[in-house]
């Protein structure tokens, strides 16, 4: 393969030698030189074919074919740079805006957990829902209570491990070590068998186990994240030991987690994993492991060998029945025998761990996955019309190979090797050209000033998506013209040296190329302003409040060691007077959420009104005296909230225009009662008033801070 040039030398010394032994035996019997000379070759045969018998024998000669193609294809593109440089470009853009998609796609929706067999883990539900659930739903639970974990934990039978985490990353503040200063961190709250059952290790130290999970605020321990190890402790290989500090209890560091683990929530990253026995300690004003119908966890499971999804699912739902039924009063009404008897678990494949950026953001990425789609196919009928257009300049070229003996296949097989070295110069400038699309994708996508924690830059998986879009795109743009050019009347092409390839054939081609492009063009122009409108009309879509001069701080009571008392109420009081008190500031108010920060959601009960299954869930704040003027709503009846209603009198509430709708048809609400869900300091609350709409964020969810809402004055700086 490497000597073929000394070989084929030493073949053709030992062809003339044979020749000249026949020619010097011929001569022997009388022959002269030249008849003998000519016997000689005549009786041997074609020297040049035994030549390429000899060189294409026990060979890689379509290894020799394949690098004269690429020195020509590339002689030829350096031949036409202009060219050559557009369609380059033009299938740059195609292929890279194809594989920034996918690797956000790939990102949100495909890529696996990093942790063992990730393919036998379930989840209980869908992972839809964020927050609590504190009543029976009417349709397949998604969260679940510590009491139902412990259940499956201890009862099932075709898993070989189960484990929780709590739906919300709790953001809290603390010390490390004997450090002054408080300090940011996201931490998660996990069963004890988290890590066994996803079969994590640590690399220094150690993970959680079921001990750690034993008693309520027994066991202040935590796994650190790999990340945070690097940039908290400078990866130091003491951080075994060391403390952090948040509220008023001081957890140890047990472990490091593999760099690779980030957790079973894409765009999440905790830095902290911590023990659910120690929920109180964390979030002690929302918290409720001892509630069997506290419903706010993820529940992970991992298949036993052998077992289906469908065995799985049978003997997970036959369980549930029974755990269900135990949560029951002990004289059910209808409507709870009623959701009783629906309660199920969907189990869902957990290889790609939950997300809620999946439910929001996997239909629009599937979207602009087809247009991409399409843009790539407008670069192929370029790049396809270009190829038709030198192979044009090309006739007589390819006319006077052909007359030299030069196979179809082979012409067709050099014009496709050109079209792949353009196919793979895009590629490598696409793949670039993503990289820094997928950077700047993420960041439109993330919420706040950080990007979220997701490893989008290409990786395996991605790159061999690239790939085969490039050998695709090379099919899609190569094929037809190579076949057009190649297809030809010789002694015509040879005699005028140009003129159009295939005629008519080709005009047909070139012309049905140039209306796709234009067709799929004017689409995509028209799909473009469609999105464009849409988005100006969300920048005035009413919110129901006045979006001008608002300001929203957030604090975090729990990190600076309050608990959920009086303490609390007169230290958000004495912040609410203060902050009112600075110039220019209208009104400020503490609520529990604001804007798109989430919202609690329960059912409604209105006395005289009869219930129904269908009714809507409810989404509720608890809110300052001042909310209504910080946000500006509208009451359009009865009043707002004063500093009088306190709760150590009446209860009372103020609800939107669509809640009186819905459950006050035709009467006034005001003054009217209703009570939320089952829970006692939650019965027979008045409407003190109505205010207009307020376009609300993301329901079932909740937080574990306080978020404070200040208006300034018009010409006042925030």
């Amino acid at each position: 393969m490497f000597g073929r040039k000394r070989q084929s030398s030493d073949f053709g010394d030992e062809i003339q030698a044979h020749l000249q032994l026949e020619i010097d035996h011929l001569r022997e019997e009388g022959l002269s030189e030249e008849e003998a000379r000519r016997t000689a070759r005549r009786s041997f045969g074609n020297v040049t074919r035994a030549e390429e018998r000899f060189y294409e024998a026990g060979r890689w000669w379509w290894a020799d074919t394949l690098r004269q193609n690429l020195r020509f294809g590339m002689r030829m593109l350096a031949r036409n740079p202009g060219s050559s440089a557009l369609a380059i470009f033009a299938l740059a853009l195609g292929i890279g805006a194809n594989t920034a998609i996918f690797s956000l796609l790939h990102a949100v929706l495909l890529r696996h957990l990093p942790v063992e067999r990730p393919d036998q883990l379930v989840l209980f539900g869908e992972g839809e829902w964020v927050g609590d659930m504190s009543e029976l739903p009417n349709r397949s639970w998604q969260l679940f209570s510590y009491d139902t974990f412990r259940e499956f934990k201890r009862k099932t039978a075709v898993f070989s491990g189960v484990a929780a985490v709590n739906s919300i990353l709790f953001t809290t503040h603390g010390r490390v070590g004997g450090g002054a200063n408080m300090e940011k961190m996201g931490a998660e709250l996990v069963s004890g068998s988290y890590f066994h059952t996803l079969g994590v290790k640590a690399i220094l130290g150690r993970t959680l186990t079921a001990a750690d999970d034993v008693t309520p605020g027994g066991h202040p321990v935590a796994v650190a994240s790999y990340a945070w190890w690097q940039r908290r402790m400078a990866a130091d290989p003491a951080a075994v030991g060391t403390t952090v500090t948040i509220g008023a209890t001081v957890y140890s560091v047990i472990g490091v987690a593999p760099p690779e683990f980030f957790g079973v929530t894409v765009g999440q990253s905790p830095d902290l994993w911590i023990p659910l026995a120690m929920e109180k300690e964390i979030s002690p004003g929302w918290n409720g492991l001892d509630k069997k119908l506290f419903q706010s966890l993820y529940i992970f499971a991992r298949r036993k060998p052998g077992v289906s999804m469908q065995q799985a699912s049978a003997n997970t739902n036959l369980l549930f029945g029974q755990i269900v039924k135990g949560y029951a009063r002990p004289q059910p009404s209808a409507q709870q025998l009623a959701a009783i008897g629906r309660a199920k678990i969907e189990l869902t494949p957990a290889a790609t761990g939950l997300s809620q950026l999946r439910f929001r953001f996997s239909s629009p990425l599937r979207i602009l996955m087809a247009v991409v789609g399409a843009v790539l196919l407008i670069a192929c009928a370029n790049v396809a019309n270009l190829l038709l257009a030198r192979a044009t300049a090309r006739q007589r070229e390819i006319a006077v190979r052909m007359s030299m003996g030069a196979g179809r296949s082979r012409l067709i097989q050099q014009l496709l090797v050109e079209s792949g070295l353009m196919g793979l110069a895009g590629a490598a400038l696409g793949v670039m050209l993503a990289w820094c699309a997928s950077q700047l994708l993420l960041a439109m996508v993330s919420m706040g000033p950080d990007p979220l924690p997701i490893r989008v830059a290409p990786d395996g998986q991605v790159l061999g998506f690239t790939l085969a879009v490039t050998l695709v795109t090379v099919l899609l743009f190569g094929t037809l013209p190579a076949l057009r050019a190649t297809r030809l009347e010789l002694a015509p092409s040879l005699k005028e040296g140009r003129g159009m390839v295939g005629g008519s054939h080709r005009n047909l081609l070139a012309r049905g190329l140039i209306v796709g492009q234009v067709a799929l063009s004017l689409a995509l122009l028209g799909g473009a302003g469609l999105f464009l409108h849409s988005l100006v009309n969300l920048t005035h879509v009413d919110t129901g409040f006045d979006k001008r001069n608002v300001l929203v701080a957030g604090i975090d009571p729990v990190g600076a060691g309050y608990q959920d008392d009086d303490r609390l109420r007169n230290m958000m009081q004495r912040v609410e007077e203060r902050v009112r008190a600075i110039p220019g500031v209208q009104a400020a108010s503490f609520s529990f959420f604001a804007f798109n920060e989430g919202g609690l959601t329960y059912g409604v009960t209105v006395p005289g009104r009869p219930g129904s299954e269908h009714d809507p869930g409810v989404a509720q704040n608890i809110v300052g005296a001042q909310y209504l003027n910080a946000m500006k709503l509208p009451i359009l009846a009865g009043r707002g909230l004063t500093s009088q209603d306190n709760g150590a009198g009446r209860k009372v509430a103020v609800i939107n225009e669509t809640m009186a709708r819905v459950y006050f048809p035709g009467v006034s609400p005001v003054g009217r009662t209703f009570s939320i869900g089952d829970h006692p300091s939650w019965q027979n609350i008045e409407v003190a008033g109505v205010v207009k709409r307020e376009v609300p964020g993301p329901g079932r969810t909740a937080a574990a801070g306080r978020l404070l809402s200040v208006r300034a004055a018009p010409r006042h700086s925030l």
